[in-house]
């Protein structure tokens, strides 16, 4: 008889910075419905270079759904490009704006 794997579920977190138009399109406000939507916790943030960054935690396959839709972003964005970074950072429950870094 075999016994069965420890079935808690895995948690991916990762930090990405979206470059291209995505300032004042409201990428951030997406960004906080989209990722409450899928059960994410994290945060996101514009940065002084224009781009946007945010930190996704949560069920690995939901993380990377998250991921590939901020490759597309809200109807008036244009991304030219997103970089992944993995991360240790725990973010706190729920998903929320964060200060302009």
């Amino acid at each position: 008889m075999t016994t069965p794997q420890d079935s808690s579920p895995t948690i991916k977190t990762e930090r990405i910075v979206i470059k291209g138009k995505v300032q004042g399109v409201w990428f951030r406000d997406w960004t906080v419905d989209t990722a409450k939507q899928l059960g994410l916790n994290g945060w996101v943030r514009n940065r002084k270079d224009g781009s946007v960054e945010a930190l996704f935690s949560g069920n690995p396959n939901v993380v990377d759904e998250m991921e590939q839709r901020c490759r597309r972003g809200p109807r008036y964005a244009v991304v030219s490009g997103v970089d992944v970074f993995p991360s240790d950072e725990e973010p706190e429950a729920g998903f929320e704006h964060k200060s302009t870094e």
